[in-house]
């Protein structure tokens, strides 16, 4: 699935949010200097912020095709799973990750970022929670198990997004204490609201990962389903949209 994303670049560039420009802020003013890799940098959303805030960012992405997007987008990307990624004794300030680090080893990723980061370089996690109103959450989940009834998720009981990202964020947190290499991790909360009309979020919900790999006639199915709910609210509607991040320092001599 972490190579799917990549079937209609140009719909997740333009379709997925940017991230909190406090965070980007946060994160740059934390560095200790303007390298910064991107883990699964994906079309670059995250790396032009970063390189607007006056960093120099280079991307690791393993689907040749965000790379492409990525790389017209002015964002120099290497094509690697970050485990397998060669730095060539390349060394960065901070490492990223935006929507990313779940599909990253959770015992090898930081380890290896603590190879490639300088010390006190930071190593910085973070992704969205969307948590849209129930009657849109209810319709995609019945629509889902409809039209995939072998779906792995199918009749298990709801769960609040916001409550299964804490809990993801909390393994990567561990993960990172675990390796040895940093400081106690930080666990960093931006809160804000998205508005999306029909057609908006209809863009949107073909770039997660329940939809890169459906086939078109039951990827329609389901947004027919999702647009008739949205249809009977109004036709649009507003959000809490929560930005989780999990940051540490790398501390000790560089290792090599």
């Amino acid at each position: 699935m972490a190579e799917s994303f990549g079937v209609d670049a140009e719909r997740y560039d333009r379709a997925r949010p940017p991230y909190p420009g406090a965070l980007v802020r946060r994160i740059a003013a934390a560095s200790p200097g303007p390298d910064v890799l991107d883990v699964g940098c994906g079309t670059g959303i995250e790396a032009r912020q970063f390189q607007a805030a006056g960093c120099t960012v280079l991307g690791v992405d393993p689907d040749e095709r965000m790379a492409r997007f990525a790389r017209r987008s002015g964002v120099e990307v290497e094509v690697a799973a970050f485990e397998d990624w060669d730095p060539a004794d390349r060394t960065f300030d901070a490492v990223i990750a935006g929507q990313a680090w779940h599909w990253v080893d959770p015992v090898a990723g930081p380890v290896k970022a603590a190879q490639v980061l300088r010390p006190g370089g930071l190593l910085a996690v973070f992704a969205h929670v969307f948590e849209p109103p129930p009657p849109i959450a209810e319709a995609f989940a019945a629509v889902y198990r409809q039209v995939v009834p072998d779906s792995p998720f199918n009749g298990r009981p709801p769960k609040q997004a916001l409550d299964i990202y804490q809990a993801m964020f909390t393994t990567f947190a561990d993960a990172i204490r675990k390796a040895g290499e940093f400081s106690d991790p930080e666990r960093w909360r931006f809160d804000g609201k998205r508005s999306y009309t029909r057609d908006e979020w209809l863009d949107l919900l073909p770039t997660t990962g329940g939809l890169t790999r459906l086939p078109a006639d039951r990827q329609a199915e389901v947004l027919a389903g999702v647009g008739d709910a949205i249809d009977a609210i109004g036709g649009g509607f507003t959000m809490p949209c929560t930005t989780l991040a999990v940051a540490a320092a790398r501390t000790g001599a560089l290792r090599r």
